[in-house]
């Protein structure tokens, strides 16, 4: 895959990609990521009338022109459960977290894992839809918070915060909503979005300062007998805005909960691997794995002649396929 900025106007940035194919294709990509035009001369113009190898070639090239103007641009053109380097941020703060932190936020994933090979309770029950009890994918969003006191604008934030008469420290960081008014709530969420807006400006890695804030409750997405996928519902979901990563787990057998700990950060990987891969290009040497990403990933690698079958932790000759 290769690509180059031809354009860009008021709506947005103009793209040129080359596919693995050789097929050129130019994709407007909007500045919040929607793509607002695409051409292309190698492929059907209606999906209907394209294969679903031809198919998956199209959103490959939009995926990567999605990435290109991130990363050549800086917009936020990468929807966040499909952005490696926030996936990548996500894993890395699940590694800071204590053990009893983690097993607080994901306990119930784990419990839902061993519920298939123990007699435990499950959280919640298999989807009545579903083609099976093994064509489940358990579901978790995950939010990050940012602490501006770990980052380089620490001094800018606390000011921020003073001119709201309100004191930024580890603790207030920490304070629960419920202890304040209705006016704290919302100067703080003036400081918040004043903070968010600083830190794009001064282009702060999104692994400096990040943290778990929440996690949505437990819910699943499964195949059907038609191999469509369903999902259902959290009962629980913290955030309104979209999660900055989706952990998404067949029915493995999760051993011991360090051994599990283990395996979301595997899994995770695999997620940045997923990303990279249906984009059309090899990801980074340290996410070069096998074994379970997101449920789409799975079933176009078991459906599709393009792709080797990447979510097969047995099969370590792929490893040379990258």
């Amino acid at each position: 895959m290769n690509a180059k900025t031809i354009g860009d106007d008021e709506r947005g940035i103009g793209v040129r990609v080359v596919d693995n194919n050789s097929v050129e294709h130019t994709i407007s990509v909007g500045f919040d990521g929607n793509i607002q035009g695409h051409s292309q001369d190698g492929y059907p113009d209606k999906a209907a009338n394209r294969t679903a190898e031809g198919n998956e070639h199209v959103e490959q090239a939009r995926r990567f022109a999605q990435y290109y103007v991130y990363v050549d641009r800086g917009y936020d053109t990468v929807r966040s459960i499909d952005h490696p380097e926030r996936i990548n941020a996500v894993r890395l703060a699940i590694q800071d977290l204590s053990d009893d932190a983690f097993e607080s936020l994901f306990g119930d994933l784990y419990t839902q894992m061993a519920s298939y090979h123990e007699d435990v309770d499950q959280p919640i029950p298999v989807p009545s839809q579903a083609a099976g009890q093994d064509s489940v994918f358990y579901r978790q969003n995950v939010y990050l918070g940012i602490d501006p006191l770990e980052t380089e604008i620490a001094a800018d934030a606390v000011d921020i915060a003073s001119t709201y008469e309100l004191e930024l420290s580890s603790d207030t960081l920490n304070q629960s909503v419920n202890d304040l008014s209705a006016t704290a709530i919302e100067d703080w969420q003036s400081v918040r979005d004043e903070i968010a807006e600083l830190a794009t400006d001064e282009e702060i890695e999104l692994e400096s300062g990040l943290y778990i804030d929440a996690v949505s409750s437990l819910y699943a997405s499964y195949l059907d007998d038609h191999t469509e996928v369903g999902v259902t519902d959290p009962e629980i979901d913290p955030f309104e805005r979209d999660p900055d990563t989706l952990i998404e787990l067949p029915p493995i057998n999760p051993g011991p909960l360090a051994e599990f700990r283990d395996y979301l950060d595997h899994h995770l990987k695999c997620q940045i691997r997923d990303c990279f891969i249906r984009m059309g290009i090899e990801p980074p040497e340290q996410f070069r794995v096998l074994g379970n990403g997101r449920l789409k990933a799975t079933v176009a690698y078991t459906l599709l002649d393009i792709y080797p079958e990447y979510h097969d932790p047995d099969n370590q000759q792929l490893l040379g396929k990258y």
